[in-house]
């Protein structure tokens, strides 16, 4: 059975009684378990999942058997940190990721959201279900962000194992040389896994917009992931200073707060309210354009 046929016996069936008001309420949850069933069923994504934790195991193995050479503990970032306690392994891999696997995660959940229904055929079956728009659109943005919440928690969950069976988890040692017992370093490292999926917020908000203006969710899935090098790259021009604390790649390594004595509340605070003002900017767009395009396919 189809996505599209899913929604349309899980929803119109039930609500097609006047008389019975409980299957409207209940369209909703009905159709967002029916997404969620749809992003992490598709083979594609599971794919991408599995390759996504093989970077914890790859990098925890190498690290592994190069740190009695000169090439252990050796590395940029936190990657010379991973030998001495596992749980650098966690910040590690999400460091490693951040730069291109994440984005390109974030882009095939969120471009493929409603363009790849437009390719498939199926968008308009979705839209003679009695579920507007706003809320299919909803529901396609939360299953993007679901997977795009499990891909950061994959690798974070990977990182632990592999890093407690190959080089243990301690008490932590912060950026400031100071130590902190094992059960702060693991709320800390959660942290930072919690970071690093929020700061993909805004980033999500850009694919469905994009996704929108297609029916080749290659072409959205290609352009978010452009979004992102170009934010990426105009961050290092010091010409354009006065843009950087608004872009949206800027405050992505901001999760490095979580390794000082005293975490910086606002600091972290500034970032993620950089990634609210890019959901509700290009949320709103995606919106707009969604719920009054013509769906012909």
């Amino acid at each position: 059975m189809s996505h599209a046929d899913a929604v349309v016996v899980g929803v119109v069936g039930p609500a097609s009684s006047p008389a019975d008001a409980r299957p409207r309420r209940g369209a909703w949850g009905r159709l967002l378990r029916s997404e969620l069933r749809l992003v992490f069923g598709r083979r594609r994504n599971i794919t991408l999942l599995a390759g996504l934790t093989a970077v914890p195991l790859l990098l925890g193995t190498v690290l592994f058997i190069t740190r009695d050479t000169a090439l252990g503990g050796q590395g940029p970032g936190f990657v010379g940190r991973v030998t001495g306690n596992g749980l650098f392994l966690v910040i590690a891999s999400l460091f490693m990721c951040l730069p291109f696997l994440l984005p390109l995660t974030t882009g095939i959940a969120s471009g493929d959201a409603i363009a790849g229904e437009a390719q498939a055929g199926t968008l308009r079956y979705l839209l003679a279900v009695p579920v507007s728009r706003t809320r299919l659109l909803a529901v396609k943005a939360l299953g993007a962000l679901a997977f795009v919440a499990a891909a950061v928690m994959a690798i974070a969950v990977m990182a632990v194992v592999v890093g407690a069976v190959y080089f243990g988890l301690r008490d932590l040692t912060l950026l400031s040389g100071a130590t902190v017992p094992l059960a702060d370093g693991l709320l800390r490292v959660a942290g930072v896994a919690v970071y690093v999926a929020l700061s993909l917020t805004g980033l999500v908000a850009v694919g469905l917009f994009l996704s929108t203006l297609t029916e080749v969710p290659v072409g959205a899935m290609a352009a978010t992931v452009v979004v992102a090098i170009v934010s990426a790259v105009l961050d290092t021009l010091p010409q354009l200073n006065a843009i950087h604390p608004g872009l949206l790649t800027h405050h992505w390594l901001d999760f490095a707060e979580f390794l000082r004595i005293q975490v910086d509340w606002g600091v972290l605070g500034g970032g993620l309210a950089v990634q609210a003002a890019w959901v509700v900017i290009f949320g709103a767009l995606a919106w707009s354009r969604f719920t009054t395009a013509d769906v012909t396919s």
